[in-house]
């Protein structure tokens, strides 16, 4: 699970609906993202990022995901 991820939408106070609009992506896409059971591709990562405020770039990050993981970090 993308914890960093749910933080970031909850944060907002924002629906996995809301943001999968926003993105322009199916709410089932976004969703099973945030789960992890998928990656988002870059354009997906890039619109995911702009709905809610971040660099897309953390999506690709193995150690900012590991360390999320771990709980070390956001």
């Amino acid at each position: 699970m993308n914890n960093w991820l749910v933080k970031m939408r909850t944060s907002k106070k924002m629906t996995q609906d809301e943001v999968a609009r926003l993105a322009d992506i199916p709410r089932t896409t976004y969703s099973s993202i945030e789960q992890g059971r998928r990656r988002p591709s870059v354009e997906n990562a890039m619109r995911i990022a702009s709905a809610l405020e971040f660099d897309w770039t953390i999506f690709f990050e193995k150690e900012r995901r590991e360390l999320t993981r771990k709980g070390v970090t956001k």
